[in-house]
């Protein structure tokens, strides 16, 4: 049996699984990784606190999985696209006002670089329609315009600048190979204009207009040469003491990386349906949706689609030879969380999840089942009561991080009942905003009719059917719920030859799991009514700014 694993680092665990040939997992381990929020909007982690998670959880889940090390045959790493800083000896270079070492990633929910963004905007550069026009302060230009400008030793210091997941595979090989989908989407690397033997280009004229001419000068040793599509073999593999600290065999294949979110997809999107794999027309009826602290929304296509508020089109940075377009949300999952950590009865909610051994949103599952004996059906309890998800500002299709959340309908009280309402009403508000995504996606040539979920909103049945009611499509989930780690075993796999392509890959691995279909007639009527408060409430936000003078 050929086995694989998958190293996922999420915003706050890092996770390994290991799954045969056919996709089946055998074995998996979670360990937290650190987190600094030194001032507002500042978010901050450490690679090495990151890496030596890697290392404990590739060694639990290859115990748990009953194998020994050399049984792998592949390696493949995913992450969140969060900047790492390292010096010419590879060693950590602060990123923080604090100045530790330590706390050398910027995170990638960090906003510190809001007005760098916007000024990179107005240069109005050709490379941004390659963003959706508007280049986010998400992505790593305006962090690095950010370290230049308010840590200058910093950014002198700084030999190599990584995205989470290319720092990942250097550490595993010694190799300071990109990928084309770090690159691609969160780097403005041109990843469709072939030059020479490359996979694309940097655009020069693009970093000497916002003040980044440096890296152009020094030929882009700083933040990549070496660029190759995911799930290639990375030089002679893994590295004498990486593979010591993860137990396993010198020289495993280990494949280019690729974004968390980007793994997801690939470990659901490409699922058989009715035993045939879909084609590249089908590709453009499906969207994955990957659902955790943020949500992703991933749709494909054989021609570039330019969509304004919507990332993209990135060439073959998600399935090789297809266009990207990535829409999202930027807090979904945290949002949910904050709603209820903010309640005054989310203590005495937690302490009955402890004691019964079940979750919050168990408890306010059935709290919702209880509320609904009243009414036709449980969407209903919503009626009078309204969220705007932008909290943490728009990612699509508004593409405007200065948005913020607003709530309609509230009330004096405060029981867990009243938490529990609230909670429906920020899910439906986060489908609605997938509705809103959906409906901007299929405007501009896709018809999307099915959507293949996975991540930890996914195992959150009111999420699941919400969000089919309210898009109007059926949501499918993948048989095998790690859907992320199974995208980066895919790679692994392709890596050590196992499967010669990602997408032969997709076919063997991934099936097809359970499917919520949408619920048609008065609820159908009534989720319509409540998109159209969805969209007023943005217009009213709007309307409040220009009442301010603003």
């Amino acid at each position: 049996m050929s086995t694989f694993i998958g190293i996922d680092v999420g915003t706050g665990s890092v996770r390994a699984g290991v799954f045969d040939e056919q996709g089946t997992l055998l074995g998996c381990s979670t360990k937290a990784i650190q987190t600094w929020k030194p001032q507002t909007d500042f978010v901050e982690q450490s690679s090495d606190d990151i890496w030596r998670a890697c290392c404990d959880v590739v060694n639990s889940a290859v115990k748990e999985a009953g194998i020994k090390g050399d049984q792998i045959k592949g390696i493949g790493f995913d992450a969140t696209c969060s900047l790492v800083a390292l010096d010419d000896h590879g060693e950590p270079v602060t990123v923080s006002p604090t100045g530790s070492d330590e706390q050398n990633v910027i995170v990638w929910m960090d906003h510190r670089a809001i007005a760098q963004a916007e000024r990179i905007n107005a240069t109005n550069h050709d490379v941004l329609k390659y963003v959706g026009g508007v280049i986010s302060p998400e992505m790593q230009s305006p962090k690095l315009l950010w370290l230049k400008e308010n840590l200058p030793g910093s950014w002198q210091r700084t030999a190599k600048f990584f995205d989470l997941p290319d720092f990942l595979t250097f550490k595993a090989t010694g190799c300071e190979t990109r990928s084309l989908c770090t690159t691609v989407c969160k780097w403005t690397y041109l990843g469709h204009e072939k030059d020479g033997d490359s996979f694309g280009r940097w655009d020069d004229s693009f970093w000497r207009e916002i003040g980044l001419g440096q890296l152009a000068d020094e030929d882009y040793t700083r933040i990549g040469k070496q660029i190759r599509p995911m799930g290639e073999a990375i030089g002679k593999g893994l590295s004498q003491q990486a593979a010591q600290e993860m137990g396993l065999e010198a020289g495993t294949p280990v494949g280019v990386s690729i974004i968390d979110a980007h793994a997801g997809g690939i470990g659901v999107i490409g699922a058989a349906i009715n035993g045939n794999a879909p084609s590249a027309k089908d590709m453009e009826t499906r969207l994955a949706l990957i659902g955790g602290t943020s949500s992703c929304h991933m749709t494909v296509a054989k021609d570039a689609r330019f969509i304004p508020g919507v990332w993209g089109p990135y060439f073959s940075a998600m399935i090789p030879g297809l266009w990207l377009n990535e829409a999202g949300q930027s807090a979904t999952g945290s949002l949910v969380d904050h709603v209820i950590n903010s309640h005054a009865r989310s203590i005495e909610l937690k302490e009955e999840a402890s004691s019964t051994n079940r979750t919050v949103y168990e408890l306010l599952n059935q709290r919702l089942e209880v509320l609904a004996i009243s009414v036709d059906y449980p969407a209903m309890l919503t009626r009078d009561l309204h969220v705007l998800p932008y909290f943490h500002g728009n990612r699509s299709p508004r593409s405007d991080h200065t948005l913020r959340g607003m709530i309609s309908g509230l009330s004096l009280g405060d029981t867990v009942d009243d938490l529990a309402l609230i909670y429906l009403a920020t899910i439906q508000a986060i489908a609605h905003g997938t509705r809103h995504i959906i409906s901007t996606l299929n405007h501009h040539g896709y018809k999307i009719n099915t959507i293949f979920a996975c991540g930890g909103g996914t195992k959150n049945p009111v999420f699941l059917r919400e969000h089919a009611d309210i898009t109007g499509c059926d949501v499918v989930l993948a048989e095998q719920t790690e859907a992320v780690l199974l995208g980066s075993a895919m790679l692994g796999a392709v890596a050590a030859g196992e499967y010669s392509t990602v997408l032969e890959a997709m076919s063997a691995m991934s099936s097809r799991g359970k499917t919520i279909s949408p619920s048609k007639g008065k609820i159908a009527a009534y989720h319509a009514a409540k998109y159209r408060v969805f969209m007023k409430m943005y217009e009213d936000q709007i309307a409040y700014r220009g009442l301010m003078g603003d």
